[in-house]
């Protein structure tokens, strides 16, 4: 967990965030409730965090990040490890607070459906470099009428791995990380 202190309750974990975020004092437990309900976890926000699986403490740190409805938001693959329902859980909440506030997302991720679905402009990157930036139906208008963003995506890395051992998501970067986040843990 790097931005869950095991030792706290989720709610604490929320309402730590909302603190440091500057939400208003009257607004920090109803914002607090609405981030942990918009996450799925009111039924076990006072439970410590350590009792935890995976895929709820990745929804305690949306709950976190999603606390003080920002203008930007920055999501570094947020659905990684869940299951389908939090997945469309999380979809919903982000959008709804995209609507609501104008919130601006910034969305990193390697499921092609989710960025068709839910972004205005892609950048589509392979091996460290960008192949091409546009509107999902624009690109894949380009190949047919049939194309999805995975065949867009395809069409553009000429459908091959990269496998030359240097990039970072290679196997010794994956230790690097983790051994990172064990010394801050």
């Amino acid at each position: 967990m790097l931005s869950a202190d095991s030792g706290l309750t989720g709610r604490e974990n929320v309402a730590l965030f909302a603190g440091l975020f500057d939400v208003p004092r009257r607004q920090r437990r109803a914002r607090v409730d609405q981030a942990l309900a918009a996450m799925g976890l009111t039924d076990v926000a006072d439970r410590l965090a350590r009792t935890y699986s995976g895929g709820m403490v990745r929804r305690l740190e949306l709950a976190q990040a999603l606390v003080n409805a920002p203008r930007l938001l920055i999501l570094d693959e947020p659905t990684v490890g869940l299951d389908p329902i939090a997945r469309d859980s999380v979809w919903e909440h982000v959008l709804r607070l995209r609507e609501e506030h104008g919130m601006a997302v910034l969305l990193t991720t390697h499921y092609m459906e989710e960025a068709d679905v839910l972004c205005d402009r892609v950048a589509l990157m392979h091996a460290g470099r960008v192949q091409v930036i546009g509107v999902p139906g624009e690109l894949k208008a380009a190949l047919g009428a049939r194309a999805s963003l995975e065949d867009v995506f395809r069409h553009h890395t000429g459908d091959a791995l990269a496998g030359n051992g240097n990039e970072a998501g290679d196997f010794r970067g994956v230790q690097h990380t983790r051994r990172a986040a064990r010394r801050v843990g």
